[in-house]
């Protein structure tokens, strides 16, 4: 494993906090990774710390991604690894959160664009039991253009939320997008492992509901950038009943036995999951509340042929 660490004299002796940036690196357009790295090295923030892992990109080279980085990054230390074998986004976020030090942790991705004081209006977010703070994002383009400014406008059923006891509102519905949150470092370290078939950032979030509260702030602190290699979306990989069963309902599963190694779920909680697994569609319909949109689709799904429902899934991803 292949690594540079360098260290900046000065840069903790600020009275703030360190917040440890976790970028997780796989076939990064070249440009873009500059752009980002760019705005990570004009954060207002006084005491940061980058760790960097490439998830053995296959055609751009280590060497190259070290430049960029060596070129980009001036106002604070880093550590740019890359992993011993592709372990995909889960794994190397997983990695990262293992081995940052830090009171803070940022997640970052390869090609957005952070408003250069993102993490000074995170860190002021944290309250004394505030466990996770996050931000609305303004959307831009393959070129940097904004084409919208915020999330919700392109998805119009997304819903923030904030306060105490969310843990189960995550649970089946993430609002809070990775590379848009300021967690502690004890409620990240805390969901590790991260569950192989939930996405980190849901997890996290999860965990951090768990422990106290979550802050939202509402400003826009970030470029979000939409193009067509984006990972997520909740409807990826998704094109008939048995795929949306293997990757909308199962993975409940998995995440429930995570859940209770933390804390005991209500009983309804675990009831609804039981419903939608075993397609009882009364206890769905009761339920509903958990999940109200995926309740009235899962309980039509039991009624409609696989082409209508192709046909549906299609027109929504």
């Amino acid at each position: 494993m292949e690594s540079i660490r360098t260290t900046m004299s000065g840069c903790t002796e600020t009275g703030k906090p360190r917040i440890a940036i976790l970028m997780a690196v796989y076939e990064p357009r070249m440009d873009w990774l500059r752009e980002q790295l760019l705005s990570l090295n004009a954060q207002t923030y006084p005491n940061l710390m980058l760790y960097i892992r490439d998830d053995c990109s296959p055609t751009v080279p280590f060497e190259e991604i070290q430049s960029c980085v060596q070129d980009c990054i001036r106002a604070f230390p880093y550590e740019i690894r890359r992993n011993e074998e592709n372990l995909g986004s889960n794994g190397t976020f997983e990695l990262l959160t293992r081995e940052a030090e830090g009171e803070y942790f940022a997640y970052c991705d390869q090609d957005d664009v952070w408003l250069p004081q993102k993490l000074s209006c995170l860190e002021a977010a944290m309250a004394e039991r505030t466990q996770m703070a996050y931000c609305d994002m303004e959307i831009i383009d393959g070129d940097g253009r904004k084409i919208a400014g915020s999330l919700k406008e392109i998805r119009p059923r997304l819903r923030y939320v904030q306060g105490e006891g969310l843990a189960e509102a995550y649970f089946f519905r993430n609002c809070t997008a990775g590379c848009s949150m300021l967690v502690r470092a004890e409620a990240a370290k805390k969901a590790v492992p991260f569950p192989v078939q939930t996405v980190c950032d849901q997890w996290i979030a999860i965990v951090a509901a768990l422990l106290g509260e979550v802050q939202f702030v509402e400003q826009p602190l970030q470029g979000y950038r939409q193009h067509g290699d984006n990972q997520t979306g909740i409807l990826t990989g998704v094109d008939s009943k048995a795929s949306y069963r293997s990757k909308r309902i199962l993975p409940f599963k998995e995440r429930l036995a995570a859940y209770r190694q933390l804390a005991e779920p209500s009983p309804e909680m675990a009831a609804f999951i039981e419903a939608r697994e075993q397609k009882h569609i009364r206890s769905i319909w009761r339920y509903r509340g958990f999940s109200p949109y995926e309740a009235v689709f899962e309980i039509a799904m039991c009624f409609l042929p696989d082409q209508i429902v192709k046909m549906f899934l299609r027109r929504s991803s």
